[in-house]
């Protein structure tokens, strides 16, 4: 494994990086629309949501749509910028 990039190790889970690609393309997400997008489950979603959010990639906003509780997940400039060294480590492997 000489010249290979080091994939970071957040985004290299298939849940998280679905939640990310969702998010690049989308200016924000909520709760249930990422749940139903990648088919997660609510208890796994909320851990990787946590660990994106810790990680700075992503803010999770929490609030009420009248008395439902809503939470919207937006993607942040740190996360742009790892997602994209993310596709490009992935390219050097392809090489």
């Amino acid at each position: 494994m000489g010249d290979f990039v080091k994939l970071d190790p957040l985004l290299h889970s298939e849940l998280r990086l679905a939640v990310m690609s969702t998010l690049l393309s989308l200016e924000e997400a909520d709760f249930v629309y990422l749940r139903e997008a990648t088919g997660a489950t609510a208890g796994n979603l909320s851990v990787q949501l946590d660990k994106l959010s810790e990680a700075g990639y992503i803010t999770v906003e929490k609030g009420f749509v009248g008395r439902k509780p809503r939470t919207v997940c937006r993607i942040t400039q740190k996360g742009r910028g790892a997602f994209a060294e993310y596709v490009e480590a992935l390219k050097s492997y392809l090489h």
